[in-house]
């Protein structure tokens, strides 16, 4: 089984993001994956809902790639669902062209894991700050992925950044496939 992945990326500051870029990168580099940065195509935030629905409709895989941001994703990513997760295309009771396709978050967060612990400072996980993609991806009759998760953007190390890009071409790789996968880079 050979899916088409589409890869979702939203960073508004990708020249100050040495982890993300890495990744982007490693996202490129897996055959059957198509990468549309929303940032680069939407410099205004005119999404096109057409053209975006056109690309869901070509895929059987989706992911988001974004830092987290403030507990959530960029803005235009928001924006994004707003515009092209349409009300009687996406769900609803004739809103079935979803249907079956996978969803997967792909984040990092500045914070290390204890950080987003019941007794850090978020109080909660980042698989928990993404509960309302869940959510979303549940209404659009979805299957959701456990999300890939790399903690402490910030302070890792060059070597780190090259494990988790490699963790996330894996990844990639095992949603085309159909095997199965591990959720968190670390």
């Amino acid at each position: 089984m050979h899916r088409r992945v589409l890869v979702l990326f939203a960073h508004p500051a990708i020249r100050r993001s040495r982890v993300n870029r890495v990744l982007l990168e490693a996202a490129r580099g897996v055959e059957g994956v198509t990468v549309h940065d929303l940032y680069d195509h939407y410099p205004d935030f005119a999404v096109d809902p057409d053209r975006e629905q056109a690309l869901l409709l070509e895929h059987d895989a989706i992911v988001a790639q974004h830092p987290l941001f403030w507990y959530s994703a960029p803005a235009l990513l928001k924006e994004w669902q707003d515009l092209v997760l349409e009300h009687g295309w996406a769900y609803g009771r004739n809103g079935h062209k979803l249907d079956g396709k996978l969803w997967m978050q792909a984040v990092t967060a500045g914070g290390g894991e204890r950080a987003y612990s019941p007794d850090g400072l978020n109080r909660w996980s980042v698989e928990e700050m993404l509960r309302p993609f869940e959510a979303t991806a549940n209404l659009c009759r979805m299957v959701w992925q456990p999300p890939f998760v790399l903690h402490g953007a910030h302070v890792v190390s060059a070597s780190d950044v090259e494990a988790a890009a490699e963790a996330y071409r894996a990844r990639l790789s095992a949603l085309r496939d159909g095997s199965p996968v591990r959720a968190v880079a670390g």
